[in-house]
């Protein structure tokens, strides 16, 4: 594990950059509107806390969310939903870049409100998430190799046929929906607030882009304020966010392809970058190996991931030979979050 602290510095080159919403009032009443909509589980676990030698693990169990799988239900669903409400959904095409759950949302969103989606994969995404989509309606296009191929391609889309382009990431020139996307994110940290009897002393949050981890940041500071640390987690051959905290403006990164494939994004969220260089404490990188290890471990407790959705678990579990460092003691709670089903 690869840590670096948070210099709290400003990042150049994002002044017009707007600060992630903290406001998870208007999402929330949406979700409530949902007929699949069921707040998810905390769960406690004893053995991980054993095992990482904390007093307390809580687990945010995002893996039956809203029948799609993971979180990224909250997101794009969230947006068309919204548009709904503007009466402008309907007839309207989406069409989007996706690792795979992000592309089950916009599909699922416009499925719901009478749009279409089309969706583009690189060669990477298996052919299971593909599968799902086409029998919820949408049309899946293979575009590249890596994801940044995809979106480039979702985008050249967009801009040839006069399609609505719905990325969870943001880029300059590209920024009202992915921030309303992320707001949509913001749900889940705040039932987890509820769910919480006292604020945890830290969260580990896993990135791709940065959406769930700026989301879940940025509501803990506005709740609890400065007092849990939070460790944001990425693959080290994707250290987007990492690498630009490090380098003080945004970075495009390299490196092979990571199986944490849902994190395996190589530029990071311009309004995610923004936030999380206000918010979070520490930015960590662990390897395939680690990564691998949090789902094994997940999976033995009862909780089967992908090495994605473990990744803030597999943070924790590679921590063990910096807890001076990230401040943890036998008495730490650890909030954790399991961002997608076992596939």
């Amino acid at each position: 594990m690869d840590i670096l602290a948070n210099p709290r510095t400003p990042l150049s080159g994002l002044y017009d950059v707007p600060w992630p919403s903290s406001d998870a009032d208007r999402p929330m009443a949406l979700l409530q509107r949902c007929p699949a909509a069921a707040v998810t589980p905390l769960v406690s676990v004893p053995e991980l806390a054993a095992m990482t030698g904390v007093a307390h693990v809580s687990v945010k169990d995002e893996r039956a969310r809203m029948g799609l799988g993971s979180f990224k239900a909250l997101g794009a669903a969230y947006v068309i939903a919204c548009d709904a409400e503007a009466s402008t959904a309907k007839g309207r095409t989406y069409v989007t870049a996706s690792a795979g759950n992000h592309g089950l949302s916009v599909a699922a969103g416009a499925a719901a409100f009478g749009a279409k989606a089309v969706v583009y994969l690189s060669q990477s995404v298996p052919h299971a998430f593909a599968d799902r989509l086409a029998a919820m309606g949408a049309t899946v296009v293979r575009h590249g190799d890596i994801y940044e191929d995809s979106m480039a391609g979702a985008q050249a889309a967009a801009m040839e046929k006069g399609w609505t382009l719905l990325s969870d990431s943001s880029w300059t020139g590209y920024m009202d929906r992915p921030h309303r996307l992320m707001e949509g994110y913001l749900t889940l940290m705040a039932e987890a607030v509820d769910q919480m009897d006292a604020p945890p002393s830290h969260i580990f949050l896993q990135a791709g882009v940065g959406g769930l981890a700026v989301a879940c940041a940025t509501y803990a500071r506005n709740v609890w304020g400065a007092s849990p640390k939070i460790v944001i987690v990425e693959p080290t051959a994707a250290p987007a966010i990492h690498a630009s905290i490090a380098a003080g403006s945004a970075q495009t990164t390299t490196g092979p392809v990571s199986n944490m494939g849902r994190l395996d994004c190589k530029e990071p969220s311009l309004i995610a970058l923004k936030g999380l260089a206000r918010d979070a404490d520490f930015f960590a990188l662990i390897s395939e190996d680690e990564g691998q290890m949090g789902a094994d471990v997940a999976a033995t407790l009862g909780l089967p991931s992908t090495p994605s959705g473990a990744a803030g678990i597999a943070g924790l579990l590679a921590a063990s030979g910096h807890q001076a460092e990230l401040g943890l003691t036998p008495s730490s709670h650890v909030l954790c979050i399991l961002s997608e089903e076992a596939t």
